[in-house]
């Protein structure tokens, strides 16, 4: 019934659809003045361009919406690269899909689909501006890693973009920064590291982090509040205060396992910033499996125990398969926490602890090779596979506790 309605009641063209996107392609065409020298002749072309571009695509109503779309980018496309070559290409066709989707969007009155037909314009026009507010937030903060990722192909040694490359030339483009990564133990001796500290470390989170949410999660535990607040504190207390209270105590620790036990120092090295870094996962594990444990139905287990099941059994069978998704969401958040680290291991360990990001770290203070945007690249890549995991997992558990639909 609404989308009907959204469709026969399309917005006025001359008075709210050519302004709006007008002033998108305003937008648009000042940052392209900017890049040609010219911004207020961008400005005022972008506008012309985007009122034209509303007009057009408000008199195409024979083809579809998204056929229009992809139409207007070729058409961005083609006069980008007439004007920019291959970079002009990739930038008119962004700006032709952008432009497109706005114009239709707004013109046939999409804006009013996913809102209710008794919402005010005013209402309207709130949603749509929290919508477009916070898909300017989500840019903002994934706009920075475009630069570390297109850099770490540069072909030269240095961290600026050369001609080249804004070009778009094959020369450009090199693989050479992800070949030093893989091919030097300067980088493969930390990577190694740290691919021995993080897990050990996450194992130790997620077990003593999960039984300390099922311990918190029963209301007969006193102070389960206070203890709460306590086990999370990392996750608060700022890291650099944590790093030093965690020198002063793992360094005495070190040492007395040194001189009684007769422990390797390379090995009581691995030990102390392993368990550095398990305190730093434990808040996650407790925060992720205690959401979880909100919509656990607490009948299960006193029927399982009722069928003569022990504790045990009773944890592994049933309260186990269903807390499983909160579980490991905790653990691929505390092995993110360990693995990207670098500010308790350079009080914590030493040079043989050296993990990836330290090696970062010193490398940006001592030399400036683009290798180290290529290690940045592989650990943006790794935590957006790890968080996809997890989204995935948060909507399984959905599904099991009957939150979504299957």
């Amino acid at each position: 019934m609404s989308a009907a309605i959204i469709e026969i009641k399309r917005p006025d063209l001359l008075t709210f659809t050519m302004p709006i996107v007008a002033v998108l392609g305003a937008m648009f065409g000042f940052i392209t003045g900017n890049i040609f020298g010219d911004p207020w002749i961008g400005l005022i072309g972008g506008a012309i361009v985007g009122a034209a571009l509303a007009g057009v695509l408000a008199k195409i109503t024979s083809v579809k919406r998204w056929k229009s779309i992809w139409g207007v980018a070729v058409l961005f496309g083609v006069v980008g690269a007439l004007f920019g070559g291959v970079g002009g290409l990739f930038g008119g066709f962004l700006v032709g899909l952008s432009m497109g989707w706005f114009a239709t969007w707004v013109g046939t009155g999409q804006y009013r689909k996913r809102v209710p037909i008794y919402y005010t314009p005013g209402q309207v026009l709130w949603h749509s501006t929290f919508l477009f507010i916070c898909a300017f937030v989500f840019f903002f903060l994934i706009a920075p890693l475009v630069p570390v990722i297109w850099l770490s192909f540069n072909a030269e040694n240095f961290f600026t973009f050369t001609p080249e490359m804004l070009s778009f030339k094959a020369e450009g483009y090199s693989l050479k920064h992800y070949r030093d990564f893989l091919g030097t133990d300067e980088w493969m001796v930390p990577l190694k590291n740290s691919l021995i500290i993080a897990p050990i470390a996450t194992i130790i989170s997620v077990s003593l982090g999960t039984l300390a949410a099922i311990g918190l999660s029963q209301s007969h535990v006193p102070g389960r509040q206070a203890m709460m607040a306590i086990l999370i504190s990392p996750m608060i207390v700022p890291l650099i205060i944590s790093a030093t209270g965690m020198f002063f105590f793992y360094a005495p620790l070190g040492n007395w396992l040194q001189v009684n036990l007769g422990l390797n120092q390379a090995f009581v090295g691995y030990v102390k910033v392993i368990l550095a870094h398990a305190v730093l996962g434990i808040p996650f594990v407790i925060i992720t499996v205690t959401a979880t444990l909100v919509g656990f139905d607490k009948s299960l287990t006193r029927a399982a125990a009722n069928m003569g099941a022990n504790p045990v059994t009773t944890f592994f069978r049933v309260q186990m398969p269903l807390i499983l998704p909160g579980v490991i969401s905790g653990g691929l958040f505390a092995f993110i926490t360990s693995f990207d680290e670098v500010v308790v291991v350079l009080f914590v360990g030493s040079a043989r602890q050296q993990t990836l990001p330290w090696q970062m770290y010193t490398g940006l203070r001592e030399q400036i090779s683009p290798t180290i945007l290529a290690a940045a690249t592989i650990l943006v890549s790794v935590s957006i596979l790890l968080l996809l995991t997890v989204e995935l997992l948060r909507r399984r558990s959905e599904r099991l506790r009957g939150m979504s639909p299957g």
